[in-house]
C-alpha cells in the first residue's frame, strides 16, 4: 500500500512533531491533528503545500471520524502521561475505541501505534499496562493495526533523555533505587521515526506487534556513565538502595529534573521493568542504521548546545486556553478575576521592543528580580509543581504551546501581544498578559498586566498577599525591559487602573 493521504494524531507531541516533516520529506499528504489549531499553525512545518491542518479530540468521536476521513493510514500517537489524573487509563480505553471506530468508518487500511515494551504480568507498571491495553484495543478493530513497542526513547527534548540528563549532571553521587540495574534497551528518536514511517510500505508489518530497540542492551547504571563521558563529567558514583519507592522516586526525580512529578511517576515505575527486544523481526522488515546509544547521546547533546532541539517533552499535551483572561472579556466573565498590571512609555520601535519580550524567561531571565522567581520555581518545585526548570525550547523563538519556564504559550501575536498562562501550582488560574502598542514617533506603550481568578477563600488571600510584589516586580521588569533594548523609560511605570 502506498498510501496518499496520512493521518497523524498527536503531531504536536514530542514524537508527532518529528514525524510530520520526515513523512512530508518523503512525498506524503499529510493531515496533521490535534487539540488546537493555533497550536498546530505555530509549528515550522505547518504552511507546507502537502499539509492539513484539522482539530479533534480522541475522546470525541464525531472530530475523530471527521479527520479519519479521506486517509488510508493513521499514526495513532496518543496516551495520557499525567500520573495525577486518576482516570488517565480509562480515558485511554475511550481514546482507542473512538479511534478504531473512526477507522472503520474512514475507510481506513492502516493503524501505526505506538506503544511501550514490557511483558505482561505481575509487576509491569500501570502506565505500561494501559500502553498494551491501547495497543490490544487497536488490534480488536477491523483495520489492520500494527503495534510498535519501544523502550526508551533518547533524543534531545525527550522526557527520558531530559531525566538521564539532569540527573546525571547534578549529581556526581547518586543514591539510587534498586531499578538502575534494570537492562534496558533503549532506541534513538531517529530510528523510531524510521520504522514509523516504513510501516508505511513495508506491508508485511500490517496486523503485527513488533519490538522495536537500538543495538544496545544496558542498565540504567551504564546509560548514566555513558552520558558522564559523553558530557565530559567525571565518572558518578552510584548507590542503589531497597527503600526508595516508585512514589518517593518521582518526587526525587521532580525536585533534580525538569520533568515533575505527575509526569516522572509513571516513568519511574516502569523503569522497575525490564524492557528489552523479544523478537527483532522488524529489522529485517525495515533495514536502517541502528545508532548506539552513545550515538545517539552524543548527537543529542550536540543539539542542545546548538540549541537545534525540533520538539520537547514539554510541548507536548493540550493547549488548555480558558476565555477569561482576553481583555475584551467582560469583567464577570468566567467568574471573580482579579487583575494587576503596569504600563510604560519605551524610547524604541514596536519590533525592537518585541525581540527583548521574545527572549524572556529561560536562561535570559525575566529582566528583574532574578533571585525572587528561582525563589517562586524552587517553591512551585518542591510541592510537586513543574518549577523554573523547564526553561524554553529556543532563546530567541517562541510558538504557540510552548512552554516557558512555569508558563505556557497560549497567545501570541507578532510585535503586539503575548499571553502566558501560569503552570506552577496555584490556588486558581493566572495569565500574564504583555501588550505593545505604537506611540507614535518610533515609541511603544508596554503594559504588563496579570489576571488571576481564584478558586475558594485560598486563592483570594493567595492573590493579595502577593499583590504588593506585582509592584516590586511588574516596576523592575519593564526598567529592565527597556534596559535590555537600550532605551530609556520616556513614562512610567505606572500603575494601571484595572
Amino acid at each position: 500500500m502506498r498510501a496518499q493521504r496520512v493521518l497523524v494524531l498527536g503531531a504536536t507531541g514530542y514524537v508527532g512533531s518529528r514525524l510530520v516533516p520526515q513523512l512530508l520529506e518523503m512525498g506524503y499528504n499529510v493531515r496533521a491533528v490535534g487539540r488546537s489549531l493555533e497550536k498546530l499553525e505555530s509549528r515550522p512545518w505547518s504552511s507546507h503545500p502537502n499539509l492539513k491542518l484539522a482539530k479533534a479530540n480522541a475522546l470525541d468521536l464525531e472530530s475523530m471520524t471527521a479527520a479519519a476521513a479521506g486517509c488510508q493510514a493513521a499514526f495513532y500517537l496518543v496516551h495520557s502521561m499525567i500520573s495525577a489524573h486518576k482516570d488517565y487509563a480509562a480515558k485511554d480505553r475511550q481514546a482507542a475505541g473512538n479511534m478504531i471506530a473512526a477507522a472503520a468508518a474512514g475507510g481506513l487500511e492502516r493503524i501505526i501505534y505506538l506503544g511501550g515494551l514490557g511483558e505482561e504480568g505481575q509487576g509491569l507498571s500501570e502506565h505500561l499496562k494501559s500502553r498494551t491495553e491501547v495497543g490490544r484495543i487497536l488490534k480488536s478493530g477491523p483495520v489492520p493495526a500494527t503495534i510498535l513497542r519501544a523502550a526508551m526513547i533518547l533524543g534531545s527534548g525527550s522526557a527520558s533523555f531530559e531525566m538521564l540528563r539532569y540527573l546525571a549532571e547534578r549529581l556526581p553521587i547518586m543514591i539510587t533505587p534498586r531499578w538502575v540495574q534494570t537492562r534496558v534497551q533503549p532506541i534513538a528518536i531517529r530510528n523510531v521515526l524510521g520504522y514509523l514511517a516504513g510501516c508505511l510500505t513495508a506491508e508485511e508489518t500490517a496486523g503485527r506487534v513488533l519490538d522495536i530497540g537500538g543495538p544496545d542492551v544496558l542498565t540504567y547504571a551504564e546509560l548514566f556513565q555513558i552520558y558522564a563521558e559523553e558530557a565530559g563529567l567525571a565518572k558518578r558514583l552510584i548507590i542503589p538502595v531497597p527503600w526508595f519507592s516508585p512514589k518517593l522516586s518521582s518526587y526525587w526525580i521532580g525536585l533534580i529534573t525538569p520533568v515533575p512529578a505527575a509526569i516522572a511517576r509513571p516513568l519511574a515505575e516502569g523503569l522497575r521493568n525490564k524492557v528489552v527486544v523479544r523478537n527483532d523481526l522488524i529489522r529485517s522488515m525495515i533495514p536502517q542504521d541502528l545508532l548506539t546509544c552513545r550515538k545517539t547521546i552524543r548527537i543529542a547533546l550536540s543539539q542542545v548546545r546548538q540549541q537545534d532541539v525540533e520538539s520537547c517533552w514539554s510541548d507536548a499535551g493540550a493547549l488548555e486556553s480558558p476565555e477569561w483572561p482576553y481583555c475584551e472579556d467582560a469583567p464577570y466573565t468566567g467568574g471573580t478575576v482579579y487583575a494587576s498590571g503596569f504600563r510604560a512609555v519605551l524610547d524604541a520601535s514596536t519590533e525592537e521592543v518585541w525581540r527583548s519580550v521574545m527572549q524572556i524567561g529561560g536562561e535570559k531571565g525575566w529582566y528583574y528580580g532574578k533571585q525572587l522567581w528561582r525563589l517562586r520555581g524552587w517553591i512551585d518545585n518542591l510541592i510537586g509543581g513543574v518549577g523554573l526548570r523547564r526553561g524554553r525550547r529556543d532563546p530567541k523563538e517562541l510558538r504557540v504551546g510552548d512552554s516557558l519556564d512555569f508558563w505556557r504559550v497560549i497567545s501570541l501575536e507578532e510585535s503586539r501581544r503575548l499571553i502566558l498562562l501560569a503552570e506552577m501550582r496555584l490556588p486558581g488560574e493566572g495569565t500574564l498578559e504583555i501588550t505593545l502598542t505604537h506611540a507614535g514617533d518610533g515609541r511603544t506603550e508596554m503594559k504588563f498586566v496579570s489576571r488571576f481568578r481564584p478558586r475558594g477563600l485560598w486563592g483570594i488571600l493567595y492573590w493579595y498577599f502577593h499583590l504588593p510584589l506585582h509592584d516590586i516586580v511588574f516596576r523592575g521588569m519593564l526598567k529592565g525591559l527597556a534596559q535590555s533594548v537600550g532605551c530609556g523609560l520616556l513614562e512610567g511605570p505606572y500603575k494601571i487602573i484595572l
